[in-house]
């Protein structure tokens, strides 16, 4: 068997509501979903959900291969890109077709790809994650009873820009999750890289007087290892960090520092990666938790690792014309029995919807992937709306 063939696409993931961060809004609730398809001479195809950037320069590292050699090819990529491809876009690149890969391996044994890796249950619990900063109260309430009503019991909010806002807004989801049955429920705080170390410190201090946050994510910047370490020694609540981290070389400084208490990474770098991350914890006695809008690849393998402890559950609804094999209920994934990934796509479904026209005018200039003027420099709370621009 040869892999002879890639086709990239693009898919739109639609909620329904205002989506971001500390770093900016996107009103319209939009979110491009990149899809890469490896094709095989013998009609096999593997799905893998990440970037396209430098496909064609990736692609030729494993063109002619035989896809079952998924950690040798995984390795191959990074040495045909290795001046671009250990950060960023190309990263991502690698690790949508080291997915796509893993689900040809998985599809071509007969099994779903989490007992492929050795899985021995099909359940990884999850908790919510609504991208919720630009939500007033009554529609925070709303989404965090969606996720309750699946038995999520932990749900991790964006904040960072008042903390008199975030307190009153974990209050809120606590509460409804405790009205849905859980007697004490996880809370997390997101800051997307929003403070620097004092601002951090205060803001979770004062947090912590009256609530009990199992993490802070992302507190200061992801590679201010000294930084990390030392919130961390000033607040109760965990450190997490990893999700804008690519490669080992980019952990280890974290590691060694002991600057992080949850390991994650996302989605988009792919299968390999995690497994190797996890590892990487599981050698510091850390727990590892996957994130991302579709962490199909990365759930499957989190069955599979002794370290896992939660995956991030963002929209209820997958991104048009993706079916996935799986349930979200009791709490968290149910994943499958489908070949391999349990992806479906309908290219057709994708078409109809107009994906390109959908996504014509999102404001790329404004929103949580550009990091404001002013991060880390505001002396007094900033209104959300302040936050991000016109979508």
């Amino acid at each position: 068997m040869r892999i002879t063939e890639l086709r990239t696409l693009t898919t739109v993931q639609d909620w329904r509501r205002p989506i971001g961060d500390a770093n900016g809004v996107f009103t319209r609730g939009l979110m491009p979903v990149p899809i890469v398809l490896v094709g095989t001479d013998e009609g096999v195809t593997g799905v893998g959900i990440g970037p396209h950037q430098g496909a064609e320069a990736v692609f030729a590292a494993i063109e002619g291969e035989d896809p079952r050699a998924v950690t040798a090819l995984y390795d191959r990529m990074l040495r045909h890109t290795f001046k671009a491809g250990h950060a960023g876009a190309v990263f991502g690149t690698i690790g949508a077709l080291d997915t796509a890969l893993w689900d040809i391996k998985a599809t071509l044994a007969g099994e779903p790809l989490w007992r492929l890796l050795g899985g021995r249950r099909r359940i990884v619990p999850a908790y919510a994650s609504g991208l919720d900063i630009g939500l007033d109260d009554e529609q925070l309430a709303e989404v965090y009873r969606e996720y309750a009503a699946r038995g999520l019991g932990a749900a991790k909010l964006k904040g960072g820009l008042d903390v008199d806002q975030d307190r009153r807004r974990l209050t809120l989801v606590r509460d409804v999750l405790a009205e849905a049955g859980r007697l004490r429920p996880g809370l997390m705080l997101d800051a997307n890289e929003s403070w620097n170390r004092k601002q951090a410190v205060r803001h979770v201090a004062e947090l912590e007087r009256t609530l009990d946050l199992t993490w802070v994510e992302e507190p200061v910047r992801r590679w201010d290892a000294e930084g990390l370490a030392a919130v961390g020694r000033g607040i109760r609540a965990s450190i997490a960090t990893g999700e804008n981290l690519t490669g080992l070389e980019q952990y280890r400084p974290l590691l060694a520092a002991g600057a992080v208490d949850i390991v994650q990474t996302a989605a988009v770098w792919g299968v390999t990666h995690f497994l190797r991350v996890a590892a990487l914890a599981h050698a510091h006695d850390l727990p590892v938790s996957p994130i991302g809008t579709t962490p199909i690849g990365l759930v499957h393998a989190a069955t599979s690792v002794p370290n896992h402890i939660v995956a991030e559950l963002q929209d209820l609804t997958p991104p048009v014309g993706l079916t996935l094999d799986l349930a979200i209920e009791d709490g968290g994934y149910v994943l499958g029995d489908s070949p391999g990934l349990g992806i479906r796509v309908d290219e057709s479904a994708i078409a109809a919807a107009g994906t390109s026209a959908a996504l014509t005018g999102i404001e790329v200039a404004h929103g949580p992937h550009v990091r404001p003027e002013h991060a880390a420099r505001r002396l007094l709370p900033q209104p959300v709306a302040a936050a991000g621009g016109p979508t």
